[in-house]
Order: C-alpha cells, then structure tokens, then sequence
C-alpha cells in the first residue's frame, strides 16, 4: 500500500525564458515525483514514455523514486515558452504518449492517487473509476482542458466531466482553468458547480496571488510564498499538490498543508529544474515567510 500513487506522462521539454532556453524532463509527473524525492513517504510513480527517453525514469530511480513504466511509442514532447510574467504561457507539443491502460494498474494499493494528464486522452475515465475503487483520487484537471491542432495548444471543455467528477475526491485547477471547466466567472460559482458532483476538495491557484481551497463549505485563504528571485515558474503547480498531498497524507489540516504547498512551491521558482529540497528547506522557508 503507497500512501501517494501519481500518474501521468513525463515529457520531453523545451522551456523558454526571458533569460533563456532549456532542454530538460517535465510533466506533472516528473515535476511531483522531484517534489517527494526527498520527503519520507512511500511513493509510487506510474508513466509512459519511449525508450529513447527511459534515461529520465533511470535518474528517477537514482534518485530513490519508485517508478512503473507502462512502454510507449512516442513520449511527449512539450515546448513551455514563459514571457516576462511567468503566470502566462504558450505551449506546442510536437508528440504525443499512449495513454495509460487497465492493465497496468490492477496490482497497485495506494491511499491517493492523484492524476496529471497533459492531455484530454491521456487517462480514460473508466481509469479513474477504477482507480476510485481503490482509494481517493486527487485530479490537476489541466489536460482535460487542452486540445492540440496543428502542435498548437488551445484551451477546449471536458466533454466527459459530468462522468468523471463523481469519482474525484480532490480536483486542482488554476483560475482559468476553473472557468474553463465550470464556465463560471467567479471562484465561489465555479467552486459550488464542482462541489455539486460531489468534489470533496477544491484547491485553486492563482500563481504570484496566492491559493484558495474549499472543503465542506469553507474557504481557506493561502498566501503566496515567493523568493527575492523566480526564473522558472515550470511545474508550480505540480510541486504544490505534491507539498498539499504529502501533507494531508500525514494527517495535517487543510491551512496548514496549503501553506506547506505554497511555500514548496515558491521554492521551486528561485532555480530551473525540479524541486529536490528537503522537508526542513520547506518548513524553514514558511515559517520565516
């Protein structure tokens, strides 16, 4: 039994700055299995990519991170670029991963599982059913809201929604992503739309801003945790659920884990790459915020 199992494509990345151009692994599960790297909980990885690029599962594994590799023809490839306020972003994807099948999942015991598709086909709804079987599945709902045209990323609805939300016990979403999902203009509105289909756990960010989270009716407000220096805004988001998750996971309340997310993630902006620091790097940086 993991206490978290994450699920998602490691990509092929080319992110490009202001200051400059990077070649490097990312992806939801690249950037949130670097995020536990070095926390003590017992962590599962699960992705697909080809073998052309298992290289990044190998450093994965060096790294102490249990990694489950279903083989793929392709493996993504993403291109980030960030303008100078890096809560903005264009993205190109040249290839696409197979999506993750049944099969691969039929032994695997985890207490959260928590999903980050980049794209609408990654994962199936009938996986998450099956995943909610096991345990509580936590959802970035952002590949759910991407449809790509001609390499192109454009934002599009999630027809299958209505099915799927059911099963999803936390779901994150960005603002816009929000809107996008619920068409609502508000985090209130868009909030009581998800919760309606019975989301127990509604974590929403707004980068430099801060974070918001609903559970059972409440609003907990989260601050920003920022350093002097950002120069790589590249999986914020997926380094915060890993702080959220982790936390939550070791019985802490939902402020407390949200601060411990933020400050994690406002960590990984002073360095490009992933976040590989440590617990008491994190604590230290939110409790001296």
């Amino acid at each position: 039994m993991y206490d978290i199992c994450c699920i998602g494509h490691i990509t092929s990345d080319k992110v490009v700055t202001t200051q400059t151009t990077l070649y490097m692994p990312g992806g939801t599960a690249y950037y949130f299995s670097c995020a536990l790297s070095n926390l003590q909980t017992k962590y599962l990885l699960i992705t697909a990519l080809a073998d052309a690029q298992m290289h990044y599962v190998e450093q994965l594994r060096e790294d102490g991170i249990e990694v489950l590799v279903q083989p793929s023809t392709h493996t993504v490839f993403f291109e980030n670029i960030y303008p100078e306020n890096q809560d903005q972003r264009t993205q190109r994807v040249s290839k696409k991963a197979d999506t993750f099948r049944q099969e691969i999942l039929q032994d695997v015991e985890a207490r959260i599982f928590h999903l980050g598709p980049l794209l609408a086909d990654d994962i199936s709804i009938d996986v998450i059913k099956t995943l909610a079987a096991k345990g509580r599945v936590s959802l970035d709902v952002q590949g759910y809201l991407r449809r790509v045209e001609n390499q192109q990323v454009y934002a599009t609805n999630w027809p299958g929604m209505a099915e799927a939300l059911p099963h999803i016990s936390i779901l994150k979403a960005d603002v816009a992503e929000l809107q996008a999902l619920t068409g609502k203009d508000t985090v209130a509105d868009g909030v009581e739309v998800l919760a309606g289909y019975g989301v127990k756990e509604i974590v929403i960010t707004n980068g430099g801003q801060g974070s918001q989270i609903w559970s059972d009716g409440v609003f907990y407000d989260i601050p920003a945790f920022m350093p002097p220096l950002s120069v790589d805004a590249t999986g914020c988001g997926d380094t915060y659920m890993a702080g959220y998750l982790f936390y939550r996971t070791k019985g802490m309340g939902i402020q407390r884990s949200g601060e411990f997310a933020a400050a994690m993630a406002g960590l990984k902006t002073a360095t490009p790459g992933a976040f590989t620091g440590t617990l008491q790097d994190v604590e230290a940086f939110m409790n001296n915020r």
